[in-house]
Parts: structure tokens; C-alpha cells; sequence
């Protein structure tokens, strides 16, 4: 990320399902503005710099011992953190330092996120009514939509008229309610929608567009909220900003004037000819419609805090427990249909016990992952779709083969210990396309939460091998797969690869998504109290980048 930050300090270590007892530093994770983000090329990228891994050195000879990163722990204080805290802003994008919890059942199946609508008068004080429900949910995941990216495309006439101040912006003609609903709709099933952005100045669409992604919270802002039954619909609460006329005059001269390159003349043309009328013909009358009705706007702390204490209930009541849940479910049952296992040679079983061993040191632990997880990506690529070709040898003789039937195929890792497995997958796809997913354990409720994706804008497009080196409940492939899904990716174009599974993990996604292929090289019958895979590899990504307590060095 090439934005410039305060505050902020990269992280040792991030966490994947492997990583559940390690949390960032202060929680100081980087979540970009995702319209900065996916507009990012993602080739061949390796964030997390993968340590050389030397052949086995013969016997007798000496090596300096490799240096060890430092281990960094801390617990979330998401609860406790004020939405300032929460928030660190930078010159590309914003930076949250509290994750996404689940959004999403044991099946899968996601949640509705809770939709505010709030409504009122021009410049009646929606948008700051909006923003200290933010700042008083002290919840990151909330996103905001005003109903003034939603104008419609003004034709040379129409741009004449709005010069001359004639044109009614506030008329419902006026926005495109068809692409409104659209977003909403996305926004409300959890999946990203392209938000246009218009400019005020010149009355127009600008030619980029903002991209907003599913939300716990979405509140969506606008004069003619409660105009559209279907967008009324939508709406869990609606809120009416009601403030007097004489205020909202004053700050519309201000606004207009000090922001939007009007006239004082124009600005009062315009509000005694379209928006006042506006305001008593369509506005007004949808007041009815409120469930809370907030005098004074912003000013009023009373209606603003009952606001809030309504969303965190209705919060509370839509959350999800899930690790626990997913770590006791399915006991017993045949492995599924979609699970896909390396053959068990004496190859595969040499390699995992090299690696299984607690005394293995870190240059040998490396390396024979390393090689474990060439032949699982190879693996899991002879699942891709092949069609039948035909070519000519040297000796002038055709080869009857197969071809791969796409060139469309990205990674996804889930940081950290999935990125282990990104340079076997550059290794033998040219010039493939690597995203990334952060999810982190929070340590109060040992629920995976989302902090960051950088996806390839065009991921539905494309077949995905989500890469993670362990799985345990599979809670955190869970979560990468519902966010592959939101942004459009087909079921049946994932592939989830992994070293090593728990039967558990393995039930809990097949379960909730049946055409998602799984890919391992071994799988271990149970997990612990602490969601660690039995037998099991111990903390895959702390072994592999040199991050284990000292304790661990200790031992015998």
C-alpha cells in the first residue's frame, strides 16, 4: 500500500487459521479504501518476504543461526475504542484497527446488515446526524450512502438549465431510483457495488466511481429517503431530520456558496423556486413514514443515543458465534464428496514428518514445507477444467493431450501463513494474479474477524485457489469464502487448498458451500480446546517466518 501513514507500523505477523492465539500490535491493521485497493494490480505480489530455504546441509557442516522475527501479541479493544481511535487516516486511504466479525451462519448463509434511513430537508443536518450515529455506534463496519451520488445524467439542455439555476434538483425526476435500488440491494446482501460519484460544480458523473462493500451497518441519506416504497421497504429504521426552515436556509447560502461555486442570487433563486416547494410536495408529507423523528438535527444527543442503543441490540441479536459451534459439529460423519486428498504416498508421509517434528529446525521446516506445497498446488490445479489437444512432436508425430480450457486463474492468500504458499503458485502459473485476505482471531471472543482484501477488480472472472497452510474449524476459510462471494465469485470457481485440515474444518465448508473443492495433503482427526489441528503441525506460520515464543526453543 503507497499511501502515506501516521501512526501505523507494519506488523510481524498477521494471522490465518493456524495463527488463532496471534494478534497485531495494537491492532494497528491496514484496511484500505477499497476504491484505492482493487484498482491495484495484485501480480505475482508477495507481501510478507518468504525466507530462503537451503537443501538440508550435509553432515558436519555449521551454519550461523538464522536471525528470529520478534512475536508480537495484543488483545482486541475494538469495544472499547472510540470511532477516532478505531480510524486512522491516510492521504489514499483509511485504515481500520478493528476487524469484520462474522456476518454469516454455520451455513454460510449471510445476515442482512441493519439499514438506517435517514430523511429530511435540504441541508437539515442528515449527513451529521449520520456521521454521530457512526461515531456513537463506535463500530467500523458501517458504511455511508447519500442519495446525492444517485443524480441523474443531465443532458446539454438540462446542463444549461442547472447554470442558469433552473433545473429542479430536487424534483424525485431528478435521481435515478432504479440505479439506487440496485446499490442498496447489493450493499444489503453483503456484496460490493460500484457508487457513482457527481460533481456539483459541473453538474456531472465523474468518470471513476467509488467502491463500496457490505457493511454490519449501512446508513443511507437523502432528501427523498421515503420517496420509493421499495427503497421505504429496505429501510430497518427510518429517521426524519426535522429542522427549522430558517436554519436549513442559512446552511444551504453557506454550503452552496462556500463549497459548490454558486451565486447568492442563484442560491435563492433556486431554494424559493424548487427546493421550498419541494420541501412541502414531497418531503414533508413522508414524514409519516418516520420511525424516529430527530428535532434539531445533530444538536439533539437524546434521539441520537436512542438511535444507538436500538442498533446495538438489534446487533446483538443478528450476531453469530461460530468457531465453537463449527468445532463440535459434524463429528462422525463421512468426509464429503467435494474434499479432494494428495495421494498418500511415502513421499507425502516423509515430508509431513519431517515437518511435524517439533525438533525439525527452521531451515529444514522450511524447506520440506516448501516442497509439500509445490505438490499440493499442482495437485489442486489438475482439478481445473482440461480440454483435449492436439500437437505435433519433433519427430513429426501428433500427441493426442490436454490444455488447460482457462487462462483465468488467480490466488488468494489468507495472511500469513497462506502466503507461504503464493510463490509455489507463481512458481508454475505465469504471470498469475495474487490477492490477499487478512483475518484475524480476536482474543475476547476467539471469532475470526475480517481487517483487509485486496482482490483483482475482475475476481469474477476467475478461477480462485484460496491458499491457507492450516485449516481448524474453518472459520477463517469460511469468511474468505463469503467475501469471494460477495464480490460475485462463482461457488463452483473456488478451490480451497491447504497442508493440513481438521475433519471438522473440512465438514463446516463443504457443508456451507457444497461446490467449493477442498484440497489437502493430509487431514487429522481432531483440535483442541484452543483450535489447534491434532496431531496436527503446531503454529504453521510461526515456525515457518521464525516467530515462536521462546518457551517453544526450551523445551528438551
Amino acid at each position: 500500500m503507497a499511501a502515506e501513514m501516521q501512526h501505523f507500523e507494519a506488523p510481524s505477523s498477521a494471522s490465518s487459521e493456524s495463527d488463532g492465539d496471534i494478534c497485531l500490535e495494537d491492532r494497528a491493521v491496514f484496511l484500505a479504501d477499497v476504491a484505492d485497493v482493487e484498482d491495484g494490480e495484485c501480480r505475482n505480489e508477495i507481501a510478507s518476504p518468504t525466507p530462503p530455504s537451503p537443501r538440508p546441509p550435509s553432515t558436519g557442516s555449521q551454519k550461523s543461526p538464522r536471525s528470529r522475527r520478534q512475536r508480537t501479541t495484543s488483545m482486541s479493544k475494538s469495544n472499547k475504542r472510540t470511532a477516532a481511535e478505531s480510524i486512522i487516516r491516510s492521504k489514499r486511504g483509511t485504515i481500520y484497527t478493528a476487524g469484520r466479525p462474522p456476518w454469516y451462519d454455520t451455513a454460510g448463509q449471510q445476515v442482512e446488515p441493519f439499514l438506517i434511513g435517514i430523511c429530511g430537508g435540504s441541508a437539515s443536518g442528515k449527513t451529521t446526524v449520520a456521521t454521530k450515529i457512526i461515531e456513537s455506534l463506535n463500530i467500523p463496519w458501517v458504511t455511508l450512502l447519500s442519495m446525492d451520488s444517485f443524480y441523474k445524467v443531465l443532458n446539454e439542455k438540462q446542463h444549461d438549465m442547472a447554470a442558469r439555476n433552473e433545473y429542479n434538483f430536487d424534483h424525485p425526476d431528478a435521481f435515478d431510483f432504479e440505479l439506487l435500488k440496485t446499490t442498496l440491494q447489493r450493499l444489503k446482501e453483503g456484496r460490493k457495488a460500484d457508487v457513482p460519484i457527481y460533481n456539483f460544480v459541473t453538474h456531472s458523473r465523474e468518470s471513476r466511481t467509488k467502491l463500496m462493500y457490505g457493511a454490519n451497518v449501512i446508513i443511507f441519506e437523502g432528501i427523498l429517503t421515503f420517496y420509493d416504497a421499495e427503497v421505504l421497504k429496505m429501510c430497518d429504521m427510518k429517521v426524519f431530520v426535522d429542522t427549522d426552515a430558517d436554519v436549513r436556509l442559512a446552511r444551504r447560502l453557506h454550503r452552496d456558496i462556500s463549497q459548490r461555486g454558486r451565486d447568492l442570487d442563484g442560491v435563492l433563486k433556486q431554494y424559493s423556486t424548487m427546493v421550498k416547494p419541494a420541501y412541502f410536495y414531497y418531503i414533508a408529507p413522508s414524514m409519516v413514514h418516520a420511525d424516529i423523528i430527530v428535532p434539531r438535527g445533530g444538536d439533539n444527543e437524546v434521539a441520537i443515543e436512542l438511535i444507538v442503543q436500538h442498533v446495538h441490540t438489534q446487533l446483538q441479536l443478528r450476531g453469530f458465534k461460530l468457531r465453537e459451534k463449527l468445532a463440535h459439529s459434524y463429528i462422525g460423519q463421512p468426509l464429503p464428496s467435494s474434499l479432494y486428498m494428495l495421494p498418500n504416498t511415502p513421499q507425502i508421509k516423509g515430508l509431513h514428518t519431517f515437518i511435524r517434528d517439533k525438533h525439525t529446525d527452521r531451515d529444514e521446516f522450511i524447506f520440506y514445507s516448501k516442497r509439500l506445497i509445490r505438490l499440493v498446488i499442482e495437485y489442486a490445479l489438475s482439478l481445473l477444467p482440461f480440454e483435449e489437444i492436439t500437437v505435433e512432436t519433433p519427430q513429426g508425430i501428433p500427441y493426442h493431450g490436454k490444455r488447460s480450457a482457462t487462462d483465468k486463474i488467480c490466488g488468494v492468500s489468507i495472511m500469513r501463513a497462506g502466503e507461504t504458499m503464493e510463490q509455489a503458485l507463481c512458481d508454475v502459473c505465469k504471470d498469475i494474479r495474487i490477492g490477499k485476505i487478512l483475518i484475524q482471531t480476536n482474543l475476547q471472543t476467539d471469532e475470526p474477524e475480517l481487517y483487509y482484501q485486496r482482490l483483482p477488480k475482475d475476481i469474477k472472472d476467475y478461477r480462485v485457489i484460496l491458499m491457507d497452510a492450516t485449516v481448524a474449524t474453518g472459520a477463517a476459510a469460511m469468511m474468505a469464502i463469503r467475501v469471494l462471494l460477495d464480490h460475485d465469485v462463482a461457488e463452483e470457481n473456488i478451490l480451497v487448498v491447504s497442508l493440513l485440515m481438521a475433519e471438522s474444518g473440512v465438514h463446516s465448508i463443504a457443508y456451507a458451500f457444497p461446490r467449493v473443492k477442498i484440497v489437502s495433503s493430509a487431514l487429522d482427526p481432531e483440535i483442541n480446546e484452543r483450535f489447534y489441528v491434532l496431531p496436527g503441525i503446531g503454529n504453521f506460520g510461526d515456525r515457518y517466518f521464525g516467530t515462536e515464543p521462546l518457551s517453544v526453543y526450551e523445551l528438551e
